[in-house]
């Protein structure tokens, strides 16, 4: 009655796009992780040389994309290397070299001009410029570009005053630098200490009080301590809680898969069997092989799943149990065979051929959703000394991409095959892999990806790169 039995109307926006919607949702089961639409946002490096801002630039750089939110770095020594070729001595840093001040002057707007471009064309959502940004002028001339494109600016100086960890940073990464190529080593060390004397003439840290309006965090000692100011948005927040848990002890970050499984002999996915007699072998192997390695206080991380939780039994040491862990959940394709869900949903089959990372299972998962599920283990990954973390395929896969820094469409055709360890060592800028086969026998579980993804394509050719199995 009355205005209630008038008909709904839609506006023409509703009409066009309420059904677009739902064909799209029908058609590919994408995923739910949070996408970010802020303004694009600049972190801006500050700091003498050799403080760890390219590793800390990198690593960050690193653990964004990861999590899904494009990011770039844009090292402004590169730039300089590129504009004013052969590295000659300390004496281009000084700040009196009028000429060198020009060059670096037009590196940094060169670099501007880039990162510009990134945001425009690329449709970045963050860049870190990686620079030394020790003066106030500079760092105006920053915060003048980015509020002229309306980007936000957060800012990340390393201070540190500790002779040995200067030291060891000028030894680990400095000298291997393309600035010293086939130079004598003590000469270079000489050299670039003369080169922080010339950066420290001039250098003003961010100062508590007179840029109490900027956003920084301020990273003392290699993370002894911290000083944060006025976080702006959610990346800030978790470029923040990042930052503070990365730490630089040397370590070693042991992978592996639990041992071979029922399932597995048949080539079913997903489920919760227990370890097949190859499989529990492997078990004992691994225990052996890790007692071999003497690692003192080794933390050994399992899921929730039996099959990785017999595979940990066997160490006959204590573990822990994290459910983010747990193998990706394949919805209504769980204990299936690939022959299974070829004949039984051939479209969803071709769908997740086609963008295996964004595809999700129907009421399951896809490798996008792990990604998100694990960020807190990598969180407390970086946290901690040695761990040995037993897991599963797909989860072994985006561990990997993260300390391998691997791009989503390569994440989950990474080969993690069952009773091998791999040992990740983190060193400068990156990570060393050391793959151990423990020499038992295991099926083989990796499919790589059909030349034909075609939704129409013929029950053959979808089945061309399925592992044989029992």
């Amino acid at each position: 009655p009355g205005a209630m039995s008038e008909p709904l109307t839609q506006t023409p926006l509703e009409k066009t796009w309420v059904p677009w919607m739902k064909s799209r949702l029908s058609q590919r089961r994408g995923s739910s992780v949070p996408q970010f639409t802020n303004s694009p946002t600049m972190i801006v490096m500050v700091g003498l040389p050799a403080r760890g801002k390219t590793f800390i630039s990198k690593k960050l750089t690193r653990y964004l994309n990861w999590i899904g939110v494009t990011t770039k770095v844009f090292n402004v020594g590169q730039y300089r290397r590129d504009a004013a070729g052969s590295y000659n001595s300390f004496e281009f840093f000084r700040p009196d070299n009028s000429e060198a001040m020009k060059i670096r002057r037009a590196c940094a707007v060169a670099a501007l001009k880039d990162v510009c471009d990134y945001f425009t064309r690329a449709l970045g959502q963050v860049v870190v410029f990686d620079a030394t940004n020790t003066t106030a002028e500079r760092r105006d001339v920053i915060l003048g570009f980015a509020k002229d494109n309306g980007y936000k600016v957060f800012f990340v100086e390393s201070i540190c005053d500790d002779p040995e960890i200067i030291a060891e940073n000028i030894k680990q990464v400095k000298l291997s630098s393309p600035d010293y190529t086939d130079c004598d080593k003590e000469e270079a060390a000489a050299d670039f200490l003369k080169r922080i004397e010339c950066y420290k003439m001039t250098y003003v840290p961010l100062d508590d009080s007179k840029d109490r309006n900027l956003s920084y965090i301020k990273i003392f000692d290699v993370g002894s301590r911290y000083l944060v100011n006025r976080v702006q948005d959610h990346i800030q927040s978790r470029i923040v809680y990042y930052l503070m848990n990365i730490h630089v002890t040397p370590r070693s970050i042991y992978l592996c898969r639990h041992g071979e499984s029922e399932l597995n002999l048949v080539g079913r996915i997903g489920g919760d069997s227990g370890l097949s007699p190859r499989g529990a072998k492997f078990a004992s192997a691994l225990g052996a092989y890790m007692r071999g390695q003497s690692i003192r206080d080794l933390k050994v991380w399992a899921s929730h799943m039996k099959r990785t939780i017999q595979t940990a039994e066997a160490l006959g040491v204590q573990y822990e149990q994290w459910k983010a862990l747990n193998e990706i959940d394949a919805g209504v394709c769980e204990e299936m065979t690939y022959e299974e869900i070829q004949e039984n949903c051939p479209e969803e089959f071709a769908l997740r051929d086609q963008n295996k990372y964004r595809y999700r299972y129907p009421k399951g998962e896809s490798y996008e959703d792990l990604v998100q599920r694990l960020e807190p283990v990598i969180m407390e990954l970086e946290r901690q000394e040695n761990v040995l973390v037993i897991c599963h395929q797909a989860v072994m896969r985006c561990l990997l991409a993260y300390f391998l820094d691997k791009i989503a469409d390569e994440l989950p055709y990474l080969k993690c095959p069952l009773h091998t360890v791999l040992k990740l060592t983190p060193v400068a800028y990156g990570c060393k892999v050391e793959s151990i086969s423990l020499n038992i026998e295991a099926v083989n579980t990796h499919r790589d990806k059909p030349e034909n993804v075609d939704v129409d394509r013929e029950p053959a050719e979808a089945l061309e790169t399925v592992p044989d199995h029992i």
